[in-house]
C-alpha cells in the first residue's frame, strides 16, 4: 500500500510539469543568470537592450528566490524546482561537520558528492530523454550526479575575473557555436556579475550601475548574434539571476566573539563569517548553553534551533543543517572570531526582503510578446524550463500552472491588457486582469491647468467602462473631464478616447462649485453649461484612505447618475467614489453670484445718490 502511494505521488508530481504536447520541431533553450542583478537594478540605469525584450516577450515585476539567498543553493534550485532543503546545496561552502572541513565556493563547484545527493538537475534529466546540453561556468555544471556528467562544458578558472566584457562577448559566440554546430538543445550561461561589483562597491554605487550597463550591452550583444545566426526563430531564452544584494550596514555590527556568556570553544562546528547567515553544531552537552548565549545576544540577530527555525524558509529540513541555524536582519552580517568581511553589499538575507528579489525576461516563439507578469517564486521555473525542452521532469517543488500564462499557446486563456502612464500617449507591457476586472482600457484626463492630456492604460470593470465621458466644472474656468474606452476581447485594443468640443455658453443654471486636495473646500457659484443641468458633491482618494479630494460643481444628470452608482476611482484616482449627492442646478437669475451680487450693489448706490 505505501508503495502505490509513493507510485501516485511521484506520478502527481510528474504530472505538475508533463509536457502539454510534443512536436517534431522542438525548439532550443538558453537560461542565462546574472549573478546578483536585483529586481530593480534597471530603474536607476538606462537598458534600451533589456526593455526591448520584456517588449519582445516577457517580463515579471520580481521573483523569489529560495532561502538561503547564495549563489550555489539558488541556482541549484533553478536547476531542479526544488526548495534547498529538498535539493541538499545548502551553502556556498561544502562543509563536512564531522572533521570540521570547508571548501571555498570555487573548490566546491567540482565536489561531487556536494551537489550529486538525490536531485538532478536539468541538464541530466534532458540528456536521459535524448537532447543534448551544455553549461558554461553555470554553479553545478562541474559536477556528476549519478555517473553522469554535463555533455558540452566549460568551468572556469581559479581567481577568476567575472567583469571581463570582451570574454562575455567570447562565450557568447561559444555558445552560438554549440548551438550551431554541436546541435545543442539546452545551453545554461553563467555571468559572475553584477554580483561582484555589487559586493565589492555596494548596490547603490556608480561602480554597480556601470556594471549593469554593461550587462545591458551583453544582452543586446546576445540578441543580435541570436538574430545573426538565425537562432532566434527557433530559441527561447529566459534571462534571470539567482538572489539580489543589499548595502552592509557597518554600525553596531553582530560579532560574535563579543557576546556575553558565549565561547567558540562550546562549538563543535562553526560555518560563520559568510555574510547574514550562519550554521553552528555546539559541542555534546552544549546545545543550550549555546542558544540562550545567542537568542538574545542582538536585536538584528535571528538564532533558531533547527527544528524551530521558521517553515516558511523551507530550508532547515535537511541533514546538512547544523542543531543552531543563524541568519542577521537586512544589512547586518556575522561576524565570527575576529573581522575578516569587509563587502559594501551583500546577501544571503530573508527571502522576503525586498532587495533579495531578482529579475526574470523571456522571449521567444513559446513566449508572448509584451508582457508583464506578477511575481512568482523561483522554484517554478524548472517546470517552465521542463515545458519548453518537451521532456518529463523528475519531482519537484514548483508548477507550471505558475508560468503558464506567459506561454503562446496559452493565448486566449486570460485578457492581458496594457499597462502604462504618459501624457498624451504612453506604451507599456500587459498584464494579467485580475479577479473584478473584465475589460482593457484607455483614459484620457483633461484639465485646463495642464496644455497636455494625462493617458492611462490598464484592466478595468464593466462598471468603470459605463462612466464613458465624465466632466464637472468645478470654478470659473476650471474643469475635469475624463473620457474612457474599453474592450473586452481577448488580445483587444480600445479605441482612442476623444472629448467633444467643449460648451462655452451658461445655459442658465448654476452650482456650488469647488475642488480641494484637503478634504474641505469653499464653494463659489459656478454658471453651468451645455447639457450640465445638476450640481454633483463627491469624495474621491488617489488610493484607499489616502488623500482625499472634495469636489462640487455642474455635471449632466446621466453622468451624476452613474456617479451614484460608481464604487471606483475617477478622474485619475484609484481610491473609492464617497458621498456622491446629485441635485437639480439652480437657475442662475435666482442665485446670488458674485457678478449678480455687484450689480444689484451698483444699483443701489445709484439709486441712493440720485
Amino acid at each position: 500500500m505505501l508503495a502505490s502511494l509513493g507510485l501516485v505521488a511521484t506520478l502527481l508530481a510528474l504530472g505538475t510539469c508533463a509536457p502539454l504536447q510534443r512536436a517534431s520541431n522542438r525548439s532550443k533553450l538558453l537560461l542565462v543568470s546574472f549573478d546578483g542583478f536585483r529586481w530593480n537594478y534597471d530603474q536607476d540605469v538606462d537598458t534600451p537592450n533589456l526593455d526591448a525584450m520584456a517588449y519582445d516577450g516577457v517580463k515579471a515585476r520580481y521573483i523569489t528566490p529560495p532561502f538561503v539567498t547564495q549563489t550555489s543553493p539558488c541556482h541549484f534550485t533553478l536547476l531542479t524546482g526544488k526548495y534547498i532543503e529538498n535539493h541538499g546545496v545548502v551553502h556556498n561552502m561544502w562543509y563536512n561537520v564531522s572533521t570540521g572541513q570547508k571548501l571555498p565556493y570555487y573548490n566546491t563547484q567540482g565536489k561531487s558528492e556536494w551537489w550529486d545527493n538525490g536531485s538532478l538537475p536539468i541538464w541530466i534529466t534532458a540528456q536521459r530523454q535524448g537532447l543534448k546540453t551544455a553549461s558554461l561556468f553555470f554553479p553545478g555544471g562541474n559536477a556528476t550526479y549519478h555517473g553522469e556528467q554535463v555533455m558540452v562544458k566549460r568551468v572556469e578558472k581559479l581567481f577568476h575575473k567575472y567583469n571581463n566584457e570582451t570574454e562575455w562577448r567570447q562565450n557568447i559566440d561559444i555558445v552560438m557555436k554549440w548551438f550551431l554546430e554541436e546541435n545543442l538543445d539546452f545551453v545554461a550561461l553563467y555571468f559572475g556579475e553584477p554580483d561582484s561589483t555589487g559586493h565589492k562597491y555596494g548596490p547603490e554605487s556608480q561602480e554597480r550601475k556601470d556594471m549593469v550597463s554593461q550587462v545591458d550591452r551583453t544582452v543586446g550583444y546576445l540578441r543580435q548574434r541570436l538574430e545573426e545566426t538565425g537562432l532566434s526563430s527557433n530559441l527561447n531564452m529566459i534571462i534571470t539571476s539567482d538572489h539580489g544584494m543589499e548595502t552592509v550596514i557597518k554600525t553596531d555590527e553582530i560579532h560574535l566573539q563579543k557576546v556575553q556568556n558565549f565561547s567558540f570553544q562550546d562549538i563543535k562546528f562553526e560555518l560563520v563569517d559568510y555574510g547574514p547567515h550562519g550554521l553552528l553544531e555546539p559541542k555534546p552537552g552544549k546545545l543550550e548553553q549555546v542558544y540562550e548565549a545567542l537568542k538574545n545576544a542582538h536585536p538584528k540577530l535571528h538564532v533558531y534551533k533547527k527544528e524551530e527555525f521558521p517553515r516558511r524558509f523551507r530550508y532547515a529540513n535537511n541533514t546538512r543543517i547544523t542543531p543552531l541555524v543563524l541568519y542577521g536582519d537586512p544589512g547586518y552580517v556575522i561576524h565570527g572570531r575576529i573581522k575578516v568581511q569587509f563587502n559594501k553589499g551583500e546577501h544571503g538575507f530573508d527571502n522576503e526582503v525586498m532587495n533579495m528579489k531578482t529579475i526574470f525576461r523571456a522571449v521567444g516563439p513559446a513566449f508572448k510578446k509584451g508582457l508583464e507578469v506578477d511575481p512568482f517564486e523561483s522554484v517554478n521555473i524548472y517546470a517552465l524550463l521542463c515545458e519548453l525542452l518537451e521532456i518529463t521532469p523528475e519531482p519537484h517543488d514548483g508548477s507550471l500552472s505558475v508560468t503558464q500564462n506567459m506561454l503562446a499557446k496559452n493565448a486566449g486563456a486570460s485578457l492581458e491588457c496594457e499597462y502604462c502612464n504618459g501624457t498624451n500617449n504612453c506604451t507599456g507591457l500587459k498584464r494579467p486582469c485580475p479577479s473584478g476586472q473584465d475589460a482593457c482600457s484607455i483614459s484620457l484626463l483633461e484639465v485646463p491647468s495642464s496644455k497636455d492630456k494625462k493617458i492611462s492604460k490598464s484592466c478595468a470593470s464593466s462598471e468603470t467602462c459605463k462612466l464613458g465621458l465624465i466632466e464637472v466644472t468645478h470654478g470659473k474656468g476650471n474643469f475635469m473631464r475624463e473620457s474612457i474606452t474599453c474592450c473586452k476581447e481577448i488580445d483587444c485594443t480600445p479605441a482612442t478616447p476623444t472629448f467633444p468640443p467643449q460648451s462655452t455658453k451658461p445655459n442658465g443654471k448654476s452650482c456650488p462649485g469647488c475642488f480641494s486636495p484637503t478634504g474641505k473646500c469653499t464653494a463659489e457659484v459656478v454658471d453651468c453649461t451645455g447639457s450640465d443641468t445638476y450640481c454633483v458633491s463627491f469624495v474621491t482618494s488617489t488610493d484607499e484612505n489616502v488623500i482625499n479630494y472634495n469636489m462640487k460643481g455642474c455635471i449632466s444628470e446621466s453622468s451624476c447618475g452613474l456617479l451614484k452608482t460608481h464604487k471606483e476611482g475617477v478622474f485619475g484616482n484609484n481610491g473609492p467614489i464617497k458621498n456622491v449627492t446629485c441635485t437639480q442646478a439652480n437657475n442662475t437669475s435666482t442665485s446670488l453670484s458674485p457678478s449678480f451680487g455687484f450689480l444689484l450693489l451698483a444699483l443701489l448706490l445709484i439709486t441712493l445718490l440720485l
